[in-house]
C-alpha cells in the first residue's frame, strides 16, 4: 500500500527549498509519495510548526538562524517517536557529525549530494534505517587521536571480540568487505562472516545503523 508522507524542511535559502519541493513532490514509487506540508526558515517557524503537527520526515539544515539544531533534534525525539530526522549540512565536520546522532538524528548527509542519493535518504529514513551520506567518514588523521577507553567500554557493553571491534571500526569508515579485507589481510568472505556476526550482536539490520553506532560511541 502506499504511504503518503509529510515533510517538514527547515532550510533559510529558498532556492535549496523549492529544488527539493520540485524534487520530492514529483517522485514517488509503489512504496511513498513525498509532500512538503511545511516550510521553516528559522527556528521560530521549526518550533511553530512542530507545536501544530508531527511530520513524518523532518530534512533539516543545522546552520538554519535562530536555532540550537542539535536541541531541535532531541526535543522531536522527546515529543514525536514517528518523526525521522535527515540532516542536511553543507559540510561534513565528524565532530558534529557524532553530536548529530547522539542527539537522535537518523541521517546525515551533505547538500552537495545527488538527487538520487537525497531520495535514496529519504526511502531509507521512510522504512526505518538510519543514512548516512557519501563523503562524511573521517580521515585516516582523524582516526588516530581516539583513545582506547571508548572502545573497551563498548566491547564490553556489546560482547565484540578484539577482531570484531576492529571491523566495526573499519565499517565506521563505510569500508566495504573487499576494503576491509585488503586492510587487515582476511578473506572478503571473512569479513562478511564478521559482519553479520556484528549485526547479530548489536542487534540491527544495516551496515548504516552500524555506522551510526560508531559514530555515536566515538569509535570513529
Amino acid at each position: 500500500m502506499l504511504r503518503h508522507l509529510d515533510i517538514l524542511v527547515a532550510d533559510h535559502n529558498p532556492i535549496f527549498v523549492e529544488g527539493l519541493r520540485s524534487l520530492l513532490s514529483n517522485t514517488g514509487d509503489e512504496r511513498f509519495s513525498y509532500h512538503i506540508k511545511g516550510v521553516a526558515n528559522n527556528g521560530l517557524q521549526v518550533a511553530e510548526y512542530l507545536g501544530n503537527s508531527q511530520p513524518d520526515l523532518f530534512l533539516l539544515d543545522p546552520d538554519l538562524p535562530e536555532a540550537e539544531a542539535l536541541k531541535i533534534v532531541s526535543s522531536v525525539k522527546q515529543n514525536s517517536a514517528k518523526t525521522r530526522i535527515l540532516i542536511l549540512n553543507g559540510s561534513g565536520d565528524p565532530a558534529h557529525i557524532q553530536a548529530a546522532f547522539r542527539a537522535g538524528a537518523d541521517g546525515y548527509m551533505l547538500k552537495s549530494g545527488s538527487e538520487d542519493e537525497l531520495l535514496l535518504a529519504v526511502g531509507e529514513l521512510a522504512e526505518g534505517r538510519t543514512f548516512v551520506g557519501r563523503g562524511l567518514m573521517p580521515t585516516e588523521s582523524q582516526n588516530n587521536h581516539s583513545t582506547l577507553s571508548p572502545d573497551l567500554r563498548f566491547a564490553q557493553k556489546s560482547g565484540l571480540t578484539r577482531r570484531e571491534m576492529e571491523i566495526m571500526k573499519l565499517i565506521g569508515q563505510a569500508l566495504t568487505n573487499k576494503e576491509i579485507s585488503e586492510r587487515i589481510f582476511i578473506s572478503d568472505q571473512t569479513a562478511s562472516v564478521h559482519r553479520k556476526n556484528i549485526m547479530r550482536k548489536l542487534g540491527v539490520n544495516s551496515t548504516g545503523a552500524l555506522i551510526k553506532m560508531a559514530f555515536e560511541n566515538h569509535l570513529v
